[in-house]
């Protein structure tokens, strides 16, 4: 079964787990408008947590690398909701594909949104989305 969500206004996480369950189940999941996703908090604690994390994380020349594009950024979050050390995970995990933006083999495609992680149900204005994320990154558009 193919799945296609549109990320737009959905919380992250919730995405996440709701992606991770269907991809250990043998579906194929595209996420479209990757940039648009949210995560929750203050926006200058959220920016401040991951660029400690990209400056204190491994070495500059040899890695592990923080991606700056919202694609892959949202991707690699999704990457610790599965068991990607097992051969079980590591499949479920190239199952799981983010885009920026609708890709062209998507405009026909009628993406499905996920209620329980939309933007409304957060009781909070707190938070930041992935693409202003990863411009205080460094990502340029």
């Amino acid at each position: 079964m193919h799945i296609t969500i549109d990320a737009t206004n959905l919380i992250a996480g919730r995405i996440g787990s709701h992606v991770a369950k269907q991809a250990l189940l043998g579906h194929t999941i595209d996420i479209l408008n990757a940039e648009k996703a949210i995560v929750t908090g203050n926006k200058n604690s959220v920016e401040e947590h991951y660029w400690l994390r990209k400056r204190d994380l491994g070495q500059p020349q040899t890695g592990p690398f923080v991606s700056k594009m919202p694609d892959r950024f949202l991707r690699r979050m999704f990457r610790g909701m599965v068991p990607h050390k097992h051969p079980r995970g590591k499949t479920a995990y190239g199952r799981i594909m983010c885009y920026i933006g609708v890709p062209t083999q998507f405009k026909n495609v009628k993406p499905i949104t996920l209620p329980h992680a939309d933007l409304s149900r957060l009781q909070t204005t707190k938070y930041i989305t992935i693409g202003a994320l990863c411009k205080t990154l460094g990502w340029k558009e």
